[in-house]
């Protein structure tokens, strides 16, 4: 009976392929049959994305809150670090008012530090739990693994670049900008500087988007490839997952810490650009 159930087990039990591809899917509103349509949310995008922004905002609450002027604590000390660190890029890159941008900017940084940090979950924890209920729930917990989670996120620093554009140098000057710069102000100058223009603001977005879904999508697909070795059932491949997860999850640390950083420093490096001419 027992080996009876064990090749029943065995028959039932998904492919490599069809392993990653159910790790890999979205709790939407819908299946997606084409590669872009609008209508689709994905909704553990947009949970884990605003559940990662309340705890953020919470812990950076609750430590101002507690923020004492004597020996601080631990959890004061790090964050007084992450602060000055941020205020200190954003002084070296931003040159004008920083009143919102190095808030801003520290947002940024704890915001996709922690959506990144997801990715440290086990990565068959959800599917267990879904499982006790007899779900078969695609559920994916790493928002920055989502190309329309990055690139909602560069498209809310187009937003700001366009806002600090007119913002510092006027709708007037902005718009002489797009046509005027940086090939000259001559008539038969203003279609080429303006698609120029047009280019440089469509690839900082998509190339802020894209940079940031590709690593932790990358480092997700790792994950997903060495918690194969487990099922190989021999002693060999589960020594390989415990070492081969252990050493890539200790890389992934840097990966995770350097992603958020790049994201903050190309975000203060764009909105920088939008206070200065050509």
């Amino acid at each position: 009976m027992a080996a009876e159930m064990a090749a029943e087990g065995a028959a039932h039990a998904p492919t490599a392929s069809e392993y990653i591809t159910h790790h890999l899917g979205h709790l939407s509103t819908q299946h997606q049959d084409k590669i872009i349509d609008f209508s689709i949310i994905n909704m553990d995008t947009v949970f884990w994305s605003v559940l990662m922004g309340v705890i953020g905002s919470f812990l950076m609450f609750v430590v101002a809150r507690k923020a004492t002027s004597g020996v601080p604590g631990r959890l004061q000390a790090f964050v007084e670090m992450v602060v000055e660190m941020v205020d200190d890029q954003a002084k070296n890159i931003v040159h004008g008012n920083r009143t919102f941008i190095a808030p801003l900017a520290l947002t940024v940084f704890v915001w996709v530090f922690l959506m990144n940090a997801m990715d440290f979950l086990p990565v068959d924890l959800f599917s267990a739990i879904f499982g006790l209920f007899g779900m078969e729930i695609h559920h994916r917990a790493v928002p920055t693994a989502d190309l329309n989670g990055t690139l909602g996120m560069a498209l809310g620093v187009l937003f700001l670049m366009l806002f600090y554009s007119v913002k510092i140098k006027g709708l007037g000057g902005f718009i002489h900008e797009l046509f005027c710069a940086p090939f000259g102000s001559h008539p038969a100058l203003w279609l080429p500087n303006l698609g120029l223009n047009i280019i440089e603001f469509v690839a900082k977005t998509v190339s802020l988007g894209m940079r940031l879904f590709g690593n932790m999508y990358a480092g997700e697909l790792v994950f997903l490839l060495i918690a194969l070795l487990g099922s190989t059932a021999t002693w060999w491949g589960f020594g390989m997952q415990v070492i081969a997860g252990s050493v890539w999850a200790i890389f992934h640390i840097l990966i995770v810490l350097l992603q958020a950083f790049i994201f903050m420093m190309l975000t203060l490096v764009y909105i920088g650009q939008a206070h200065e001419g050509h």
